[in-house]
């Protein structure tokens, strides 16, 4: 039982880690907007996770991750972005403790470039790779190097901005898993008043569990407030709409740009 519950998690954390990092926090959909040359963007960005299943037995989960990202501006339309994150995670079965661990998981280096800007449309870019520097016996890493990349379109009009991906995620791991996954996402902002946006976002992910019969799909509402011109704060809530999805994340962060 425990075995299989590191199975489940690991693959978990490794399809977490391997997606891009969140450009506008509470959001999972990325936007195609950079930092400029020779400028940097801090994200401090927490999420905490519920899940119960009480189909044949009382499955419950509880976990999370903290996780900070560092995005450099390379060119006007390029960055380097790196994300570190914490991860913990707990699972009992009917009110027994099958798992319960915590620490750093695998850290991402991506690039973003931007390829056309044009009338408020723009397309950019996003491949990644993730290193194994999450201990995988613990189901905190996948254990291999893995990659993705990401194709990001965002459309900008008035006080309202939409945004769209779809990626392939190279997902490397030995807990016999699907390897090749896919992603796809559309989210919306609207600027309510002036620096308070509302946020919403929906999503699907292939499953990397190769005997599961539905996918992991996502809604997400959220807040972002812009406290000063470099600093935004943001909190939301993660629905999960299929089975395979947690059933809900309360997310929040920070963000700085200098």
């Amino acid at each position: 039982m425990r075995n299989g519950f590191i199975k489940l998690l690991a693959g978990m954390v490794g399809l977490l880690i391997a997606c891009p990092s969140w450009a506008a926090h509470p959001l999972i959909t990325d936007d195609t907007g950079t930092q400029g040359k020779g400028k940097f963007q801090l994200e401090l960005n927490g999420q905490y996770d519920w899940d119960e299943d009480d189909e044949d037995l009382t499955v419950k989960s509880t976990g999370g991750q903290a996780s900070a990202t560092l995005s450099y501006g390379v060119a006007e339309n390029v960055d380097l972005v790196l994300s570190l994150p914490y991860i913990w995670g707990k699972a009992e079965v009917n009110e027994e403790t099958v798992y319960d661990e915590k620490g750093f998981g695998d850290v991402t280096l991506e690039t973003k470039l931007r390829l056309l800007e044009k009338n408020g449309f723009s397309l950019a870019i996003k491949p990644g790779i993730s290193f194994p520097t999450g201990n995988e016996e613990k189901g905190l890493g996948a254990g291999l190097v893995g990659g993705h990349i990401f194709l990001i379109a965002s459309q900008e009009l008035g006080e309202w901005a939409f945004h769209g991906n779809f990626g392939y995620i190279r997902n490397e791991n030995n807990v016999d898993e699907r390897r090749d996954l896919w992603h796809a996402s559309f989210a919306a902002t609207w600027e309510v008043i002036k620096n308070l946006k509302l946020a919403a976002n929906a999503g699907i992910e292939k499953n990397p569990d190769e005997d599961a019969n539905n996918d992991p799909a996502f809604l997400v509402g959220g807040v972002i407030y812009s406290i000063k011109e470099n600093i935004d704060v943001d909190c939301g809530v993660k629905f999960g709409l299929s089975k395979s999805e947690t059933d809900i994340s309360a997310l929040a962060g920070m963000t700085f740009r200098f």
